[in-house]
C-alpha cells in the first residue's frame, strides 16, 4: 500500500507572501490562506475550531502555505492579499516552542504547485527549457 499526503486547497490569500532566506540561501516564503464553507444547519459541524460567520452561515479556516524557491519568489512578487489562488501540496506538522516556553504544534501546507486565479488566471513559472526557447512564463505552478 502506499501512503498519501496531499492536499488542495482553493482560497484567498489573508496576507501578502513574505520572503526569507534559509542558511544557504534557498528562498522559503510563507502566506495565510483562507478557505471557506457553507454550513449546513446545526450539530458538531457547526462546532469545528474555526471562524463561523452566523450571518451568512459560513466558516472560514486558515491554512499556513510554506512556498519554496523560485516559485515561492514568483509568488512574493505577484501574489497580494485578498487574491484567489489555488493550492496543490502536503500538510507538514512542526514542533515549536512558544514564547511562553510551552511546547507548540503547527500545521502547514507545503505547496507543490500554486496557480493564481481571477485576473493572473494560467499564468505560471517557465520551466528552463521554455526560457530557452524564448516562451515568455510567469506566476507559479510546477516550477
Amino acid at each position: 500500500m502506499k501512503d498519501v499526503n496531499k492536499i488542495i486547497l482553493i482560497g484567498r490569500v489573508g496576507a501578502d507572501p513574505i520572503q526569507r532566506e534559509t542558511k544557504n540561501g534557498v528562498p522559503v516564503v510563507n502566506f495565510p490562506l483562507a478557505t471557506r464553507r457553507r454550513l449546513r444547519g446545526e450539530g458538531p459541524e457547526a462546532e469545528v475550531a474555526g471562524e463561523v460567520s452566523e450571518a451568512s452561515g459560513e466558516e472560514t479556516q486558515w491554512h499556513r502555505v510554506v512556498v519554496w524557491g523560485r516559485e515561492g519568489e514568483v509568488c512574493t512578487q505577484y501574489l497580494r492579499k485578498g487574491q484567489a489562488v489555488y493550492v496543490e501540496g502536503s500538510v507538514r506538522s512542526r514542533k515549536f516552542e512558544a514564547k511562553d516556553g510551552t511546547s507548540r504544534m503547527a500545521f502547514e501546507v507545503h505547496a507543490d504547485n500554486v496557480s493564481f486565479l481571477g485576473r493572473f488566471q494560467g499564468l505560471r513559472v517557465a520551466t528552463e527549457d521554455e526560457t530557452e526557447e524564448g516562451t515568455p512564463g510567469v506566476g507559479a505552478s510546477g516550477a
